[in-house]
């Protein structure tokens, strides 16, 4: 066990531009544990001579900090049989007692993937990569756009705005961008109220 989790530390030996802590925190996730035990379903994997693409993984392994039950997948689309090994993993986990719902493994934030500023994919970053998957991270700037809007539209990841900790200019730069992704004519001041309170929550003294 120790081997392996030299070898996954290795994978992680660059911080990706997202900072020691978050990269110690992608380490932590990917090593896997009773709860997240991620290493465990590329062993199904393996057993079942399946291989998956290179996927993009939306902001759960990035910086935060709580504990999760589920991977969010950006893109592509999972392909069924992916899927099939994921929901039969989920039932392994069951069976040993512990709890994984069947769709722990899942594209809810695929639609991110089409409203991202161009050039998306460019500032990819790798955080593993395996016989049987690849993983890579949104980039700081998309990984900090895909936050904010979620702290806009659904008040949601402030933990996660605060821990990325944007300067006051990467706050400015991505105004443009999340008001440009409601028509509602109270978005865009719903947006500059929420990037206000997150300035002063970060003490950039506004």
């Amino acid at each position: 066990m120790q081997a392996r989790q030299r070898s996954i530390q290795a994978l992680f030996s660059q911080p990706f531009g997202l900072g020691r802590r978050a990269t110690q925190l992608c380490v932590r996730l990917v090593e896997g544990s009773a709860r997240y035990p991620f290493l465990a379903f590329l062993d199904l994997l393996a057993r079942r001579s399946q291989r998956g693409p290179s996927y993009y993984v939306d902001t759960l392994l990035g910086v935060i900090t709580r504990e999760t039950r589920d991977c969010d997948l950006l893109d592509p689309e999972l392909s069924p049989q992916m899927a099939e090994a994921a929901i039969a993993f989920a039932r392994e986990v069951r069976a040993r007692g512990e709890l994984l719902r069947d769709d722990w493994l899942n594209n809810g934030p695929r639609s991110l993937a089409r409203l991202l500023p161009e050039g998306w994919r460019s500032r990819l970053q790798p955080i593993f990569q395996g016989k049987s998957i690849h993983l890579s991270c949104l980039g700081r700037p998309e990984l900090l756009l895909s936050k904010l809007f979620a702290l806009c539209d659904r008040g949601m990841d402030l933990g996660d705005c605060l821990a990325l900790a944007p300067s006051p200019e990467e706050l400015t730069q991505a105004q443009p961008w999340l008001e440009a992704q409601d028509l509602n004519p109270e978005w865009p001041n719903h947006v500059r109220a929420t990037l206000l309170d997150l300035a002063r929550r970060l003490g950039h003294g506004v």
